[in-house]
C-alpha cells in the first residue's frame, strides 16, 4: 500500500473581498508604465478612434490600479494571495520488501532515479556531493536542468537534497529509509519541494499540474518497486493519491 500527497500551499485561504498585495514591486513597476502608456494613448485617441481609445482607456486603468495597490484579481482566482514563495509539496510513503541498507545503497546512487523516475531524463553524478539533474516536461515539449547537492547524507536512515541557487527550478526533496515492524522490509517515506516560476502564471501553472504530478509519482513508486525487485501484484500494492 502507497499513500501519496501532492499538496499546493499558500499562506491564507481565500477570503470574500480579500484584497491583500500579491504583486512585487517589479511587477507593479511594470503595471503602472504600462498603464500610463495605454492611458496617453488612448486620451491622445480618443475623438479619432473612440472604440479602441475607450478600450485602452480601461486597461490603462486598471494596469493603473493593479500597480498602485499591488492587488491583482486574476491572481487571487487562480490562488496567488500573497507575495511570498508558492510551493508544491510531494509526498509519498509506501514499503519495499527489501533490506533497508539495499534500499539505500539503490536510492543513494543517484544516477539510478531515472531507471524509475520517468520524468527524469538523466542524473549525472559529478561527485560525492553534486549532480546534475534533466526533467522532461509532459509530452516531452522540452527539458528543464539543474544542478543539485546532496545536503544531507545519513547511511541506511536519510538522503536530503537541494538544487542550487538560481535554478530554473527551485527543488528540494529528502527521502527516510525505516524497518518494518517485523525488520524484513523497508518503509521509504519522500518528500519533493518545488517553487513553480515567479508570478501569477507559475502559480496558476503549478495548479494546473498537480493531477499530472498525481500521476507520475504514483508510477514512479510503482517503477520503484519493481526495480528493486518486488511482486507488485495489485492485490498487495494499491496507491491511493490525494489532492490537498
Amino acid at each position: 500500500m502507497a499513500t501519496t500527497i501532492v499538496k499546493y500551499t499558500d499562506n491564507f485561504p481565500v477570503l470574500y473581498g480579500d484584497d491583500r498585495v500579491n504583486l512585487k514591486w517589479p511587477e507593479r513597476y511594470t503595471s503602472i508604465i504600462g498603464g500610463v502608456k495605454l492611458g496617453l494613448s488612448g486620451f491622445k485617441n480618443l475623438f479619432s478612434s473612440p472604440l479602441s481609445s475607450i478600450v485602452k482607456l480601461g486597461a490603462g486603468g486598471y494596469l493603473l490600479s493593479r500597480g498602485i495597490t499591488g492587488h491583482c484579481e486574476l491572481y487571487k482566482r487562480i490562488g496567488k494571495l500573497s507575495t511570498n514563495p508558492v510551493n508544491i509539496n510531494i509526498r509519498s510513503s509506501f514499503t519495499v520488501d527489501k533490506p533497508r541498507h539495499k534500499v539505500y545503497d539503490f536510492w543513494r546512487k543517484l544516477d539510478n532515479l531515472p531507471l524509475f523516475m520517468k520524468h527524469l531524463e538523466s542524473v549525472e553524478t559529478i561527485d560525492s556531493t553534486y549532480s546534475y539533474w534533466v526533467l522532461k516536461l509532459p509530452a516531452g515539449v522540452a527539458t528543464v536542468s539543474w544542478h543539485a547537492e546532496i545536503v544531507k547524507d545519513e547511511p541506511n536512515e536519510m538522503i536530503g537534497w537541494s538544487s542550487l541557487p538560481d535554478s530554473m527550478i527551485n527543488n528540494a526533496g529528502k527521502v527516510r529509509f525505516q524497518d518494518t515492524p517485523d525488520g524484513t522490509g523497508t518503509i521509504v517515506d519522500i518528500v519533493i519541494s518545488y517553487q513553480p516560476p515567479a508570478g501569477g502564471l507559475g502559480t496558476g501553472v503549478a495548479k494546473l499540474l498537480n493531477s499530472v504530478f498525481k500521476k507520475m509519482v504514483d508510477k514512479d513508486v510503482q517503477n520503484f518497486k519493481q526495480y528493486m525487485d518486488i511482486d507488485n501484484d495489485s492485490e498487495e500494492f494499491t496507491p491511493t493519491v490525494i489532492i490537498l
